[in-house]
């Protein structure tokens, strides 16, 4: 459901539908229909020859009545006030869809990361906590990495919020190193989400994970983990992509090895970007990432960016099922045509929030000064996914509704609730409401 360029949420149809249903006030339909704060801030680096340069950026607060504000980081040539807005309204459903204690929060830096030295990367992420850091806090906005951002760059985010408030915050930024006081867990946490919430529909439409072949587009960190664990569970992935093309085998591909091959020159030379492509893989067929996404398959897993599928190749789609790990893989237009179809989309906000789920047990972790185990994150992972993802597919298949319809409904009931406990226009005026 992309709102990439659209800061505005009061006029989507698609929202207004679900506000009439539960009959939501107006006070929330106004408060939900535009972001509560946005900055943006120059930010000055000095690079590695002397020059100075500025790089644009966003940190963007979406709705907090929830809870803090949560929300990833993301470095991107393309990073937009529109794009962050989108992503901070995105957090804001997803965390309530789950039921974290959150609200929704985003933010970027417009900058092509790969072509950065590793200290003008450091100066870089430095450089945003100082320019946002009367903004970011445990009780207030708490970053996480995205797109183009790692533990790495979260830890040096830490550090430097500590440094300025002079004692240790940890809990100021989730999805850090270990050492630094991040989660166990966190690393595969949105990859083995999004494979959980694909079981879960696999076993209610009476499927096994042998009899289904799945292609992955994005072979990111998310990607990859959940390509790993849903090989180890079972399922055939016959086609792989990164940003410079797609690999096939209809046999079934492996993809710890083609994993390790991509990144063997991070391992060798110690860059925090991979300068390799699946693409360079031997004994598979070539393909291009249009052709990944037309391809004959069960499942079409979008792990990459927003507007993978729009309305212009919507009608190339043969998957019969969507699986979005992505952020808004699939824009308001295509969505429309794909349902007419009969294609079933898992969306977005339900299927990749293990990575905020996990994100929140490090939030929990930091604060109470403890540490627990993998088994133990991912067994809480686990039980708060099933409750939830269980609650939004019941309400699909009550209410005949799509599943992004379900858990929008779940999550804006839950905001509209603790919106309308602050009062409203209606109580204000002595009606009910």
């Amino acid at each position: 459901m992309s709102h990439s360029n659209d800061q505005s949420f009061g006029d989507d149809g698609h929202l207004n539908g679900i506000f009439d249903q539960l009959d939501v006030p107006e006070d929330v339909r106004r408060r939900l229909a535009q972001a509560q704060q946005t900055v943006q801030i120059n930010i000055p680096i000095r690079m590695d020859d002397g020059a100075l340069q500025f790089f644009p950026a966003w940190r963007i607060r979406y709705d907090d009545t929830r809870g803090p504000g949560k929300g990833g980081i993301r470095f991107h040539p393309d990073v937009s006030s529109e794009e962050v807005t989108a992503l901070s309204f995105w957090m804001t459903i997803k965390c309530a869809v789950v039921d974290l204690p959150f609200g929704g929060a985003k933010g970027g830096v417009r900058v092509d990361p790969k072509a950065l030295s590793r200290l003008e990367l450091e100066r870089l992420s430095r450089g945003y906590i100082r320019a946002f850091h009367d903004l970011i806090g445990p009780n207030s906005d708490i970053p996480a990495p995205d797109v183009n951002t790692n533990d790495t760059i979260m830890g040096w985010m830490a550090d430097e919020f500590a440094q300025i408030e002079r004692r240790q915050v940890p809990a100021t930024i989730t999805g850090k190193p270990l050492g630094l006081g991040g989660s166990r867990g966190r690393t595969a946490a949105t990859g083995r989400g999004a494979l959980q919430v694909l079981d879960l529909w696999a076993e209610r439409r009476g499927k096994t994970p042998e009899e289904l072949r799945v292609a992955v587009q994005g072979f990111g960190n998310a990607g990859y983990h959940f390509a790993r664990l849903a090989r180890e569970r079972g399922y055939r992935i016959v086609a792989l992509s990164d940003s410079q093309g797609a690999i096939h085998a209809a046999d079934g591909l492996d993809p710890d090895p083609i994993w390790r091959h991509k990144h063997k020159n991070r391992e060798l030379k110690g860059m925090v970007y991979c300068d390799e492509s699946i693409c360079q893989e031997a004994d598979v067929e070539q393909l291009t990432n249009d052709e990944l996404l037309a391809m004959d398959v069960d499942v079409l897993v979008l792990a990459a960016l927003e507007d993978a599928v729009t309305e212009q190749n919507a009608a190339t789609v043969n998957a019969a099922t969507i699986l979005e790990i992505a952020n808004g893989p699939v824009s308001n237009e295509a969505d429309d045509q794909l349902a007419k179809r009969g294609v079933e989309v898992l969306p977005d906000v339900l299927v990749n929030a293990g990575g905020v789920i996990v994100s929140h047990l490090e939030w929990v972790q930091n604060r109470i000064g403890d540490t627990w185990s993998e088994d133990e994150v991912n067994r809480r992972l686990t039980e708060r996914l099933a409750r939830e993802a269980a609650a939004c597919f019941d309400r699909a298949e009550e209410d005949n509704i799509t599943l992004r319809t379900a858990a929008y409904t779940q999550a804006i009931g839950r905001i509209a609730e603790a919106m309308t406990q602050q009062g409203t226009q209606g109580y204000f005026n002595h009606h009910q409401g």
